[in-house]
């Protein structure tokens, strides 16, 4: 049994669209960061966090680190991912980390400055910077597309979930769209019936 506790306004929405794909049971906690549901299961209250409970888990292990429980999942249920040790899944894994770099850093830094941080440690101004890399970013990522339709090619794997959080997460937050090739990826992942059902969370949270 999965459970995921998180906001679904957080980046665990990429753990509930991943559990729709694989069209896993769940349930779900929307936790806000640092709540008492969250440090329950993570020490340092940060979210998402997947517990595991049942064939002899014991009373539920807890994996945190959204990247982490994409991949674990993934490789548990031998879908939406290519098998480590090979070339496939070498590629697929310098793609998740170019994404993680290039466009959630920036994201989550914007975020830290606008209303993360204490008032008096936000810098406003590096929004600027962060919007001008990440546009460059978005650039570079049109390269590396494939045939497509998806990164990971006919269909998505672990690498579009990340992009696809992403660049949600970059309209909400009034980052560059980039070219129409990415455009194009982020309204092909929306599109997709497990991004709905992870959407419809967001109303709870």
């Amino acid at each position: 049994m999965y459970t995921v506790v998180g906001t679904a306004r957080s980046r665990a929405f990429r753990v509930l669209w991943m559990l729709e794909e694989l069209a896993l049971p769940y349930r779900h906690v929307p936790a806000a960061p640092q709540s008492v549901a969250a440090l329950a299961v993570n020490p340092a209250g940060k979210v998402p966090v997947l517990v595991i409970t049942g064939e002899g888990t014991g009373e539920g292990e807890a994996i945190t680190d959204s990247t982490a429980i994409l991949q674990f999942l993934a490789d548990r249920h031998g879908a939406l991912t290519h098998p480590a040790g090979t070339l496939a899944r070498a590629r697929q894994d310098s793609l998740t980390q170019f994404l993680l770099d290039e466009l959630d850093a920036a994201l989550w830094t914007a975020a830290r400055h606008s209303f993360v941080l204490p008032p008096e440690r936000r810098v406003p101004a590096i929004k600027d910077t962060l919007r001008w890399e990440f546009a460059r970013s978005l650039g570079r990522l049109a390269e590396r597309l494939g045939e497509g339709p998806f990164l990971a090619g006919a269909a998505p794997g672990v690498a579009d979930i990340i992009a696809g959080h992403c660049l949600g997460w970059a309209t909400t937050a009034r980052f560059p769209p980039g070219p129409a090739a990415v455009q194009d990826l982020a309204r092909r992942l929306a599109a997709r019936p497990a991004w709905a059902a992870a959407a419809a969370r967001l109303a709870a949270g």
